[in-house]
């Protein structure tokens, strides 16, 4: 018989509206966010910021407690998020302002995508860094295991302390989006243009992929986004397409937001705003800083990039990955003191 595992004092109190899964490039909440933000006229900062920022579902006591890593000396005062996808297997919206599912439950769900994203101090780049959902890494008080069970086993405050003791580096704020969400989101922009270098069939998702350059709507870009099956690279390849994926979503987000068409920006950020759901240490004051620091920030300005592998390996019956911490901690060191 399983142990019993009370509510913690961190999970949302769930809002009376709307469906699955906590999606695997949760980047795009917090960092589309920004970019579509930052298309707004800066006069107009104060009002959308604190408007749509008041939709933003919070999660209460995200972060754990006790000892956590320290920002180095020469830290360029940027903002380290964490971005987690995580597998829930919920039929109802898990994340923002429509979820009438919980977030997380005891051994229910586990992150399917991790991203480390920076945004530099100098307000001139965004720098991400994909953590592989089978990296097998230390989980504290669980022994080791893949990274995406610390979410499974004890939710975000788990996972945050997990990522933190794996790269060294203090994570600033939390974000989330589920597939219903993810969904939504690319649907706001009317699609996103992707480029299928060649063709691809899911045997998982029973779906092919044509070789070919085409929009994408909500359900073909998460069918994509998801697939590992069938790829060369498997979870690597998967990986390149979220990265793909984002870096055309960002330009998408850019270009539906315009200060010549109210309505349609405030479409979008009301999209963005109603599936994204983040730590609760993240205020609009927060958000407008962000918007006020970013508004310039483009595709070109992000730089993406996959935590350093040392192999891949057979352990207890599992596919792992094996990742060079002592090179991750240096790169992700590099990227904070960058400019210092």
């Amino acid at each position: 018989m399983s142990p019993r595992h009370p509510w913690p004092t961190w999970a949302p109190r769930l809002h009376a509206r709307s469906r699955r899964r906590l999606l695997r490039t949760t980047l795009i909440c917090v960092l589309g966010a920004i970019l579509a933000l930052a298309g707004v006229a800066v006069g107009g900062v104060w009002w959308t910021t604190d408007h749509y920022g008041d939709q933003v579902t919070r999660i209460p006591d995200a972060f754990p407690t006790g000892p956590r890593p320290s920002k180095p000396k020469a830290h360029d005062g940027g903002t380290t998020f964490l971005l987690a996808g995580v597998d829930s297997r919920s039929k109802r919206p898990t994340t923002g302002n429509d979820a009438t599912a919980e977030l997380w439950r005891y051994g229910a769900q586990r992150s399917d995508t991790l991203m480390l994203v920076h945004l530099s101090g100098d307000e001139h780049s965004a720098y991400t860094m994909s953590i592989p959902r089978d990296s097998w890494v230390p989980i504290p008080g669980h022994g080791s295991a893949k990274v995406n069970a610390a979410f499974s086993w004890g939710g975000p405050p788990l996972l945050i302390r997990t990522v933190e003791q794996l790269t060294g580096t203090r994570i600033d704020h939390f974000g989330v989006v589920d597939w219903h969400g993810f969904k939504a989101l690319t649907n706001a922009v009317s699609g996103v243009r992707i480029t299928v270098p060649t063709a691809a069939y899911d045997p998982e998702q029973h779906r092919h992929f044509a070789a070919g350059t085409s929009t994408m709507n909500g359900d073909e870009a998460l069918a994509y986004v998801r697939q590992r099956h069938g790829l060369p690279g498997g979870e690597l390849d998967r990986i390149k397409r979220q990265q793909q994926f984002l870096r055309s979503m960002v330009g998408a987000i850019r270009s539906e937001v315009s200060i010549t068409d109210p309505l349609g920006t405030a479409r979008m950020i009301d999209a963005i705003t109603r599936t994204v759901s983040v730590d609760d240490r993240m205020s609009n004051s927060d958000l407008r800083d962000l918007v006020l620091g970013l508004r310039h920030l483009t595709a070109s300005d992000a730089t993406f990039r996959t935590a350093p592998i040392v192999r891949s390996q057979m352990i207890d019956g599992q596919y792992t990955l094996i990742l060079d911490r002592a090179a991750l901690r240096a790169n992700w060191r590099a990227v904070e003191t960058r400019g210092s």
